[in-house]
């Protein structure tokens, strides 16, 4: 019984971890603390990477944890991030422009997991349709990282920058646009996919080297592969 009742708590309490890592990211940002609401969506991305491991390990697969999961998911990489643009730089928009435009990154990933939760059709093991919530949310955060240690545009562009970037996001999660699902790194990984196995080594590295700066591109180049990908897709159906 104990082993039964551990193999289906122990992946949930990872998904409250992520959940609750959301949630201080949103207080963080209401304290204008955007360092640290962007390092609690990062923690939550990984809790959110861990409970899906752990529920592999411990087969504590169930519909109440992928349900759980995707509330937790909508709070960390959907309220978390739009509150988070909103406060650094759209709430100088005039009028109720920056409230819109922020509510599209939560609007947009309330649709993108509500769609994959009631039709696993888009799902495949190696990939998604439309861009991920927490890929969103890591480019949010990125960007803001970037633009805090070291501004690259003054204010009113900065704030139209964000704002076209987080619309964008928002139209890339709803869409279907196909992106990889991040590759586990073992032999088997490195011999089906060399070249895309290396771009993440290489993008790792430069991350290491060049922190946010580099983490905002690594994850920019992700989203450009993708459109890239799909869009070669359909040229070969078109030509066939």
């Amino acid at each position: 019984m104990f082993p039964v009742c551990f193999a289906f708590v122990c992946p949930s309490v990872f998904t409250f971890m992520n959940m609750v890592s959301g949630y201080i990211s949103i207080v963080m940002s209401g304290e204008w603390s955007f360092v640290a609401a962007c390092w609690f969506i990062i923690l939550a991305a990984f809790f959110d990477t861990i409970d899906g491991l752990v529920a592999r390990v411990t087969k504590g697969t169930s519909d109440f944890g992928f349900e759980l999961d995707s509330l937790s998911d909508l709070v960390s990489f959907g309220a978390a991030p739009a509150y988070l643009v909103y406060k650094f730089g759209l709430e100088g928009l005039p009028g109720m422009t920056g409230i819109f435009v922020s509510s599209l990154l939560m609007i947009g990933s309330g649709l993108r997991l509500a769609r994959f939760n009631i039709s696993m059709i888009d799902y495949k093991k190696e990939s998604f349709s439309g861009l991920p919530t927490p890929a969103q949310a890591l480019t949010i955060t990125g960007f803001v990282l970037w633009m805090t240690g070291d501004p690259l545009f003054p204010l009113n562009m900065m704030q139209s920058v964000l704002a076209w970037l987080s619309t964008a996001l928002a139209l890339l999660m709803v869409s279907k646009v196909n992106y990889d699902a991040l590759p586990k790194p073992t032999v088997d990984s490195f011999r089906r996919k060399p070249v895309q196995m290396s771009l993440y080594i290489v993008a790792m590295f430069c991350v290491l080297v060049f922190h946010s700066k580099a983490f905002f591109l690594a994850m920019l180049l992700y989203i450009l592969l993708g459109i890239v990908r799909s869009i070669s897709l359909l040229y070969r159906q078109w030509q066939t």
